[in-house]
């Protein structure tokens, strides 16, 4: 039998709100995980990646994850992982970092045995490379394989991975594929196969509403009933509260009716998300998170989505301004990937709050593919670019990131809070944060500084 911990989607250095409480939060609720890992003596700590929510982390991020790793290591808990898309860079990895300390093992194509399962890992790989995969993998003679792998696998949320096509021309027959990336945790069978995410260890945006976990995965044919050998049991992680007040109001009713709904929850300590719909009269967003901040609240943040109403009648004729724009776009001898940058920034399907990081990850994209360079070459005006799609990273998560994270994850979605907060990622009101900002490397380290 073999019991391990099945995690992903840490984030660790995201400062969410550009808050340094949640930036600790992120660090927090991965140690949490190898604290249940030690008490409880399980075989392994399996990551399905995104371990951190850049690919160039800050010392203090790098330095809480060698603590957190060295009292799993001190337990005698092998920790196993893969690299995920948040924290890929194009030479060394940072779990190649921890593999040097004695501290990780990076899974691959090599079987890594733990109880009497062996484990294969299968990285981050843009979707443009997949085509190239072979899904080779060395033979093992343990009694259990699983596979552990970052990307949005079918049957679940943005999914762009056909997940019978790894299983089936794998030269390793798979009792279990260990996901990351989709920020939902779920579990579905797959041409006889578990197929299971255990979701982010915090909340990435405010659209993962649902208590955050882990799966605690068993490999055991009597354990499991008999049937399957493979048991997923889900584990709650307990994290920062995040309050929702939805708030309707009715003509003639504004800001002393939005103070009455936030005075009727508990907002210690806590993310508040304010929503306000209906009729009613204006209010200003500013006060109600001034307020909540009052009754305790961390992080306040207030939407109002509806409608805003002129006096008067306004009578305004003018020609389309997405034609014109496009029109002006086809004048310029833009790039292949000028363009793809431009319809990101204007796509419908890619939210406000989600733009910078949509940008950020197809640009590294391109630039990871050495073969894709000519994209950055200036080009006729006729040339046609890919619309954004929904991945994870995006529409999560990370993405997203659903993508999604997007960010599956992901990785975070709605970009109304944008109007009305002056930051997030990625979520209702998360602004991304995951480029560093080129005019501060204060804390940065590159991988080649420990390689």
């Amino acid at each position: 039998m073999t019991r391990v911990i099945h995690t992903g989607d840490t984030h660790i250095g995201y400062s969410q709100y550009h808050s340094p409480v949640r930036r600790q939060d992120f660090l927090d609720a991965f140690e949490a995980v190898v604290d249940d890992a030690v008490d409880d003596g399980v075989d392994a700590v399996v990551h399905a990646g995104d371990l951190f929510h850049d690919r160039r982390p800050e010392l203090r991020d790098l330095m809480g994850t060698i603590s957190v790793l060295r009292r799993l290591d001190d337990a005698g808990v092998p920790f196993l992982a893969v690299v995920g898309n948040h924290e890929s860079t194009r030479g060394g990895q940072w779990l190649d970092l921890f593999e040097r300390l004695g501290l990780a093992t990076r899974l691959g194509d090599e079987p890594v045995v733990a109880g009497d399962t062996a484990f294969y890992g299968l990285d981050h790989v843009p979707v443009s490379r997949r085509d190239d995969l072979d899904y080779a993998f060395a033979d093992h003679d343990a009694e259990y394989a699983a596979l552990v792998a970052h990307g949005l696998f079918e049957p679940f949320g943005y999914a762009d991975w056909d997940t019978e096509t790894v299983l089936t021309e794998s030269d390793v027959d798979f009792d279990a594929m260990l996901l990351g990336d989709n920020h939902t945790p779920d579990t579905a069978e797959v041409a006889g196969t578990w197929v299971t995410y255990p979701g982010s260890t915090e909340r990435a945006s405010a659209d993962e509403r649902e208590g955050r976990g882990y799966n605690l995965v068993v490999f055991d044919g009597d354990a499991a009933g008999g049937d399957d050998v493979v048991e997923v049991r889900r584990r709650a992680l307990d994290t920062r509260p995040f309050v929702f007040v939805e708030v309707e109001l009715r003509e003639g009713e504004g800001e002393s009716r939005v103070r009455e709904r936030v005075r009727e929850y508990d907002l210690t300590d806590a993310v508040v998300h304010v929503e306000i719909t209906g009729e009613g009269d204006p209010v200003t967003p500013a006060a109600i998170e001034e307020f909540a901040t009052e009754r305790g609240a961390l992080v306040p943040r207030v939407v109002d989505r509806r409608d805003v109403e002129t006096d008067g009648d306004v009578d305004v004729s003018f020609a389309d301004p997405e034609d014109a724009v496009r029109d002006r776009l086809d004048e310029m001898s833009l790039s292949t990937a000028a363009r793809d940058v431009e319809s990101a920034v204007r796509s419908d399907t890619v939210p406000d709050a989600n733009v910078r990081e949509t940008v950020k990850r197809r640009v590294e994209e391109r630039l990871d593919e050495e073969a894709d360079l000519d994209a950055f070459d200036p080009v006729g005006p006729d040339t046609e670019t890919d619309e954004v799609g929904g991945r994870e990273e995006e529409a999560n998560g990370d993405e997203a990131e659903q993508e999604p994270d997007g960010d599956g994850g992901n990785d975070e979605s709605d970009a109304s809070d944008e109007a009305n907060a002056d930051e997030p990622h990625t979520g209702e009101s998360d602004t991304d944060e995951s480029a560093p900002d080129p005019a501060s490397t204060d804390g940065q380290v590159s991988m080649e500084d420990y390689l």
